[in-house]
């Protein structure tokens, strides 16, 4: 399947120098992967310049570079150049065009804010299998089209692999499709020139500092996903000021919005809620009508989450009464708030979760305290070659609970106890009410030997991930598999003892 330039650059402003004939077998953002026949972008990224790497693209076959500036190499006298003002959306239209346009084949919704992406994209595909469609995902947890699912580099994939897991649900026939949109990927446009039917906002709490330097940044981010560059229904939570300045700009656009929140003056949110272990009891108030159900999801996260997925249903067309039918049958979604099964657990109850912010945590906590007749026990850590700056935040809402044991995430190329470190700074007023362990199975191992009946432990920070990044080093760890075997040795040993 191959298209010339000039296809290929049909309504993108630039320069073509060459043959604007020469056909193009594929798209490539990295040397290392060129193909003969590729056309090679030259991606000015955060810590190389893809022009540097022309001569390599060239040398595997590369026939056609896309340049930002004209690269002089001594051997490219046969060599078409592209020049674009940003290589980076000139690739993702370009990606675009090669696949045929294939995210306008189905409806898309785009989910992004800080906490609850997750979460939502899986209630949407939930809610959409139900009405009778068939459906896709793309996000943290992987892909998944149909019921095939597979894992994935990035929350949101680089353009034009986003581009080729449309052209895949397209051609599975896809009629609804879920999607985590990340900062990362509207600043670094990996979904421009991309379709969406609808576009979702959670919330924004502090996170990715480390890339945006500021709130204000990283909220304009997001905001992108609401721009005229992205127009489409659009469905936003209300309880911040971000969300009442997103409604604000998208009401000054005439879009379509659907609004939700805990705030009364949301066309979605809760008269009335109820909390158990194992569901939670809602009565949402929906443009007037309320609507009383039960859904097998916990905490006052997931009420948020809930409702978001409300809306979008309702911006995609389908009724309430078919949502709130989907609903009560939600599914448990990997490693948020999920609840480790073990043969033994001596009337523990664990819960892994992916709360990995500070306003996460504390979200995660609160729904695990209002869940506990005894004791909370928390188990976390915090990324490294990630925002510093969270750290110690984190470590001060983790006194939230009864207990907390600082472990290490994944490190990366940091010092774990330079991280724990930098946690603890937040935990001065905790004295005696924490420990420390490096090792991640021995903390947890640690939190369960604290535990009796009736209390809870929460473990953050790593969720649905069954790895840990040590160095470059990718280590074969799942908290909920580590969580069961330790409450196994805990107390099925316990149980025979007795017995």
């Amino acid at each position: 399947m191959g298209k010339t330039c000039a296809e290929l650059f049909a309504g993108i402003d630039c320069t073509i120098i060459g043959n604007e004939s020469e056909e193009v077998g594929g798209i490539a953002y990295r040397s290392d992967r060129v193909q003969p026949g590729d056309m090679f972008f030259c991606i000015v990224g955060l810590a190389a310049d893809g022009h540097s790497f022309a001569q390599d693209a060239i040398d595997r076959g590369a026939k056609v570079l896309v340049v930002e500036r004209k690269v002089y190499l001594a051997d490219a006298t046969d060599i078409t150049e592209v020049v674009a003002r940003d290589t980076r959306k000139a690739m993702a239209a370009a990606a675009a065009n090669f696949y045929d346009h294939p995210s306008s084949a189905f409806k898309l919704v785009g989910i992004t804010g800080t906490n609850g992406k997750t979460t939502t994209t899986y209630l949407v595909e939930h809610i959409a299998h139900v009405a009778g469609k068939r459906t896709g995902v793309i996000g943290t947890v992987g892909v998944r089209i149909g019921q095939a699912m597979e894992k994935s580099a990035h929350t949101t994939p680089e353009s034009p692999d986003l581009q080729q897991m449309f052209a895949r649900m397209r051609d599975e026939r896809c009629d609804t499709v879920a999607m985590e949109v990340s900062s990362h990927a509207l600043d670094l446009a990996r979904t421009w020139a991309t379709t969406f039917a609808v576009t979702a906002f959670s919330n924004l709490t502090q996170d990715h500092l480390d890339y945006h330097h500021t709130f204000e940044a990283y909220f304009e981010a997001k905001a992108l996903l609401f721009s005229k560059d992205y127009p489409a229904k659009r469905v936003i939570c209300i309880d911040d000021k971000w969300g009442k300045e997103l409604l604000r700009r998208c009401s000054t656009n005439e879009d379509n919005i659907v609004t939700t929140g805990f705030d009364a003056s949301a066309q979605i949110h809760p008269v009335n809620v109820e909390y158990a272990p194992t569901h939670t009891s809602v009565e949402l108030a929906v443009r007037g009508t309320v609507y009383r159900f039960d859904y097998p999801l916990v905490g006052k996260f997931n009420v948020e989450n809930i409702m978001c997925a409300f809306g979008i249903g309702l911006q995609l067309g389908f009724s309430p009464e078919v949502i709130v039918d989907a609903l009560k049958e939600a599914p448990q979604i990997p490693g948020r708030l999920e609840r480790v099964h073990a043969a033994c657990d001596g009337g523990v109850s664990v819960f892994v979760d992916y709360a990995h912010t500070p306003d996460a945590l504390e979200k995660a906590l609160g729904s695990i305290k209002e869940l506990t007749a005894g004791r909370t026990i928390c188990v976390f850590g915090c990324g490294g070659d990630r925002d510093s700056a969270k750290r110690s935040i984190m470590g001060k809402n983790a006194l939230a609970a009864d207990f907390a044991v600082v472990t290490s995430d994944n490190p990366r190329h940091e010092d774990p106890m330079a991280i724990i470190g930098d946690i603890v700074t937040g935990m001065g007023s905790g004295e005696g009410r924490f420990a420390v362990e490096a090792d991640r199975r021995a903390a947890i191992a640690a939190a369960i030997a604290q535990a009796q009946a009736g209390d809870s432990v929460l473990i953050a920070g790593k969720g649905h991930e069954d790895y840990q990044i040590v160095g470059d080093e990718v280590r074969s760890f799942d908290d909920c598999i580590v969580a069961a075997e330790e409450l196994e040795r805990a107390f099925c040993s316990v149980n025979r003892t007795q017995g």
